[in-house]
């Protein structure tokens, strides 16, 4: 299948735990998807890349050098992807950290910079090209948590009341606000809008995400969210939806 012809999907953050798996499935399931794999290092989304590549899968991938943190790597990525295929069909903002070194403010800023701030930039940079998407609708999905749900901060009973990262807490609060902007600032165009929480997955976000401590494997994890991807919950666009259905902002 011609590269013209096939689904166009970024994921940032993509060399590893949840990015990497979702190009990995996505790849697997049919060759009709082209992931641009997003890395911060080029060296590692060419890694990234050829493991993929060694796999023989039916899709394909190529490495997109972008650091959701620096505007120059953004432009950069949008003018590669606009002169190699002219549009974008889904964005998954996936890239997230929950900073630990201290002081808190310095915590605060890493944090916010790459899971809230980076997402509405990365989505505001590349939408003439969601625009010119082949897909009815183009998607967007920022990965976020219910961790950053105020009515559940505030809920004794719920499964994040004893959470206490407020750095990644706060951002992924913000992270559903511009959710919710994105929302508003495509109502008029093709494009669905979505937050998407994995889930307590096993990753390198933080000390406990291993299996030890509860968290899932990523395959679990990455699985239910294809179904966004390819629209079979597009009537639940525009809310922080979960595998089996939606949590309070």
């Amino acid at each position: 299948m011609a590269a013209a012809e096939k689904i166009l999907v970024l994921v940032t953050g993509a060399t590893s735990g949840i990015g990497f798996e979702l190009a990995a499935q996505l790849m697997e399931r049919s060759s009709s998807y082209h992931v641009l794999v997003g890395a911060r290092s080029p060296e590692k989304g060419s890694v990234s890349v050829e493991d993929l590549r060694s796999r023989n899968l039916p899709g394909s991938a190529e490495m997109l050098e972008i650091d959701v943190t620096k505007d120059e790597t953004i432009e950069r990525a949008v003018a590669a992807v606009e002169h190699s295929h002219g549009r974008l069909d889904v964005l998954v903002n996936n890239a997230g950290v929950s900073a630990m070194t201290p002081p808190l403010r310095q915590q605060m800023r890493d944090t916010f910079d790459t899971n809230a701030i980076g997402p509405a930039v990365v989505t505001r940079a590349f939408a003439p090209l969601l625009h010119k998407s082949a897909a009815s609708p183009a998607r967007v999905v920022n990965i976020s948590s219910i961790a950053g749900s105020i009515s559940d901060r505030l809920d004794p009973s719920s499964i994040v009341y004893n959470y206490q990262q407020v750095q990644y807490q706060a951002s992924k609060a913000a992270l559903n606000m511009v959710t919710a902007c994105q929302v508003y600032d495509f109502s008029s165009a093709h494009v669905k809008i979505f937050a998407y929480d994995t889930g307590f997955t096993q990753s390198n976000l933080g000390p406990e995400n291993k299996a030890e401590f509860g968290a899932k494997p990523v395959s679990e994890a990455v699985r239910p969210l294809i179904d966004v991807l390819e629209g079979k919950r597009d009537q639940e666009a525009g809310k922080l939806l979960h595998e089996a259905g939606f949590y309070s902002w």
